[in-house]
């Protein structure tokens, strides 16, 4: 029996490291694929009890493992939607059937429906802010959509929130005139209390629902110390030469309430106001004001901004490290149109590896949870950048030939039990 155990121990031998080969293998031809994590083979032995002078031989057994958390070498491109996870962290892509995947493979490009796919045709997936700003269904793929993009269709977007700082000069004198957010007929001094500080007129515009521009016209006026009437009109209402009266009513009117001791707003100001836009086929407008001052000093504008754009075609897309998406239009407009998730395992050295360069959770790696990127132990996500494999192959040469001398050596021990097997049998001749 032993003799016979010789041989099975050598083919054992044998089949152990064709399987090694045939890992390096795969491992070498992959080696210029984007996100490809290399397989390598581990080795236990197989004993087999043994008792009294008699020796059996046991054997070797095999186990496959891939090298997934660790991460290839960052290699820059020229396309924005190119992408690489710096970290921990797989994109989440199902192919087309729906089924989702992980992979750290982020060659994507968009095909003949606007979808951005990789090379292996999977889907990349991320939430939409169609619903306003997303948030992750943390244990399942749930809410998750293909991210769509496409270049050619114009797109108009309301303006509904707005920031404006600005100091008011706690020295200006205070309003006499008329209440100016009664939209008064030509107020008496307001060419003075424009010149004095009393005064203060700005203009901002905002988009309606088709992307007509609105130019709003506002105004600060101040009643006492500490405490500014603020009134926008729209401005084409306005009358030539001195605006006032408008044709039509203010489209929102508050007071702005500081406290003297930090020229900060009181926290019984309003902090935010609402202009109404409905009348002008447009949105309610949130514009915040927290920022607002009144410090012994002249009128200074600091922030001033409004979402929204006029129509325009994408021109291009580009994502942020924290996953956001945005369509960046003809006429300087930014608008996010998604933001990408990425998945994390307990072990993700043990997630199953799928055709395409993906992977898939099992019992042995857990449960699939999914972040943003910069959050949770998630890495950030690079745009125009692509993961390497994290192939050696210098490594996988000196493999391959270790490997070739150690089949040639169990071959040898399965030969020389053959020969004497062949001895023993012919013994009796």
């Amino acid at each position: 029996m032993s003799l016979y155990g010789m041989m099975r121990t050598g083919v054992s031998g044998m089949a152990a490291q064709s399987t090694r080969l045939g890992t390096v293998a795969d491992n070498i031809a992959n080696s210029g694929t984007n996100g490809y994590k290399k397989a390598s083979v581990e080795f236990s032995s197989m004993i087999i009890p043994n008792s009294g002078s008699s020796y059996i031989s046991g054997g070797v057994a095999t186990q496959v493992r891939y090298s997934i958390t660790q991460a290839g070498p960052i290699q820059y491109t020229t396309s924005g939607t190119d992408l690489a996870v710096d970290g921990n962290g797989f994109f989440v892509v199902q192919n087309s059937n729906g089924q989702p995947f992980l992979t750290r493979a982020g060659s994507f490009v968009p095909d003949g429906e606007g979808r951005l796919v990789n090379a292996a045709g999977f889907q990349l997936m991320g939430y939409s802010y169609e619903n306003g700003i997303p948030s992750t269904v943390a244990n399942g793929f749930a809410g998750l959509v293909p991210v769509q993009i496409s270049g050619q269709e114009l797109q108009a977007t309301p303006t509904t929130i707005g920031n404006f700082a600005a100091n008011l000069p706690y020295a200006a004198p205070d309003w006499t005139g008329v209440d100016l957010s009664t939209n008064p007929a030509n107020p008496v001094g307001l060419d003075e209390g424009l010149e004095d500080g009393s005064v203060i007129k700005t203009s901002l515009v905002a988009y309606n629902n088709v992307g007509e521009e609105v130019l709003l016209d506002i105004y600060f006026a101040k009643q006492t110390t500490g405490e500014w009437q603020m009134s926008v009109y729209y401005q084409p209402d306005g009358t030539a030469g001195s605006s006032f009266p408008y044709s039509g009513p203010a489209l929102a009117t508050g007071t702005l309430e500081f406290d003297i001791s930090t020229g900060k707003l009181d926290a019984a100001s309003m902090s935010t106001l609402t202009i109404d836009l409905t009348g002008l086929n447009g949105q309610a407008i949130d514009l915040d004001l927290s920022k607002m001052t009144n410090l012994a000093t002249g009128y200074s504008r600091g922030t001033a901004t409004m979402n929204g754009n006029s129509p325009s075609a994408v021109e291009r897309i580009s994502i942020a490290k924290d996953g956001v998406m945005y369509a960046e239009y003809a006429n300087g407009a930014r608008t996010p149109l998604y933001k990408l998730a990425l998945a994390t395992v307990q072990s993700p050295d043990m997630l199953r590896v799928e055709p395409g360069n993906v992977f898939s959770a099992g019992l042995e790696s857990g449960n699939v949870q999914i972040g943003f990127a910069g959050g949770g132990g998630l890495g950030d996500i690079l745009s125009g950048a692509v993961e390497n494999s994290n192939v050696d192959i210098a490594e996988e040469l000196t493999n391959m030939i270790e490997s070739q001398r150690n089949y040639t050596a169990n071959s040898k021990v399965f030969q020389t039990g053959s020969d004497l097997m062949d001895v023993l049998v012919n013994l009796k001749r």
